[in-house]
């Protein structure tokens, strides 16, 4: 993907945070033509999607204003804040919140609140309710009579709600759906990583207009680490699927079987025995929680005690798992604990490392990865979703 490599170069010297932001995002095709652009969240995973023939065609400004736009919808949650709301209105209400503050468009395409005689500068939320108007539930006056007919200046005479109704959005937001496997805990945790790093890659520079985002996300509200894992792991376990002749498939009904969600948790548990993770309160707080989880659902269990390499190997299911310790100390290379989950058949759903995050890691990692540090310690890559266990 020449172009996307070009426009991400650019923005690392014109607006170095979303430049850092762009490096931490997994990257996909997209298939669909009359979209260039698209950004998700995927079983706790930022995914960025391209169709690298339609994006090319764009000028340099363009491309980097169209990146900016998903950007913007990743920082603001936009894919998991639509739950239970109108998919199409939702989608419209968002690119009118974020799009004034973003130059060079490409003109003619973007939706702007101005253009349907709407205020700039609220929020996607504030847009929705003025796109969908309240459900009338109606009164008790009159003959009752009356005609089927719509209005033909849309909502409140002004004529902005039935064109936004037919509006289409710059980027392809059907992929939107898969962020419903993340919990907004979850992604909050994932994304305040992502923000971290980017303002460490851009010596703490961040645009003006989402400044107030990123001091949100930096300082959140407490979140107990046992939710953190709890909704990581219950994320883990629904990725894989598997055919079943007791469920209808959606389109073919019963000529096809219907596709189930695999339950069985494959997840491997990283243990670092350096020095300097050789709590005993922290071990078995840890070890706890992954006791009460894995005894609430069908499940196998690996874990790795590694510092250099790998110490000692055991597998628990669910019905033998127990809490244990191992100590080791010395230097800890964080790298084969990931080169042994390429190894495993099947492969994890998941890995789970308990460290300091002292110690060298893979560039990249396919694996949905949750970092669980001890106080003091550092997250060691910038992919994975941070947490930060507490006794």
């Amino acid at each position: 993907m020449r172009s996307l490599e070009n426009t991400i170069i650019r923005l690392l010297k014109r607006k170095p945070f979303y430049g850092h932001l762009l490096l931490q995002l997994r990257r996909a095709p997209l298939q669909k033509q009359n979209h260039s652009v698209a950004i998700t969240i995927r079983d706790g995973i930022p995914i960025l999607s391209i169709n690298e023939s339609s994006f090319c065609t764009f000028p340099p400004q363009e491309q980097e204003a169209l990146l900016e736009h998903l950007l913007k919808h990743l920082l603001h949650l936009h894919p998991l804040r639509r739950r239970e709301r109108n998919p199409h209105d939702w989608d419209v209400a968002c690119d009118l919140a974020i799009n004034p503050g973003i130059e060079g468009l490409p003109g003619g395409a973007a939706l702007y609140p101005q253009n349907f005689k709407m205020e700039v500068g609220l929020s996607a939320e504030e847009y929705y309710d003025l796109i969908v108007p309240p459900f009338d539930m109606g009164n008790m006056e009159g003959s009752g009579a009356g005609r089927a007919e719509q209005a033909s200046n849309g909502i409140d005479g002004s004529g902005a709600g039935q064109q936004l109704h037919d509006a289409e959005t710059i980027d392809d937001h059907e992929a939107w759906q898969d962020s419903d496997s993340t919990p907004l805990t979850l992604a909050e945790e994932m994304l305040r990583s992502m923000v971290q790093d980017a303002l460490r890659g851009s010596d703490g520079e961040t645009p003006a207009d989402i400044r107030a985002v990123v001091d949100s996300l930096l300082h959140p509200a407490p979140i107990p680490w046992r939710q953190i894992l709890r909704q990581f792991i219950a994320t883990a376990g629904r990725t894989g699927r598997s055919n079943t002749w007791m469920r209808e498939h959606r389109r073919f009904a019963h000529e096809t079987p219907g596709v189930r969600k695999r339950r069985k948790l494959n997840l491997l548990v990283g243990i670092d025995v350096s020095d300097s993770t050789n709590i005993i309160a922290l071990r078995e707080a840890f070890a706890a929680e992954l006791l009460n989880l894995a005894r609430g659902r069908d499940c196998s269990i690996t874990v790795l005690y590694a510092n250099s390499r790998i110490q000692q190997i055991e597998t628990f299911s669910s019905a033998t798992f127990v809490a244990q310790r191992y100590d080791g100390g010395g230097f800890t290379d964080l790298r084969p604990v990931f080169e042994y989950a390429q190894t495993m058949h099947p492969l994890p759903a998941a890995i789970i490392y308990l460290t300091d995050g002292i110690g060298p890691v893979p560039k990249q990692m396919t694996f949905p990865t949750l970092w669980v540090l001890t106080q003091e310690g550092e997250k060691p890559a910038p992919w994975g979703v941070e947490l930060r266990l507490t006794v």
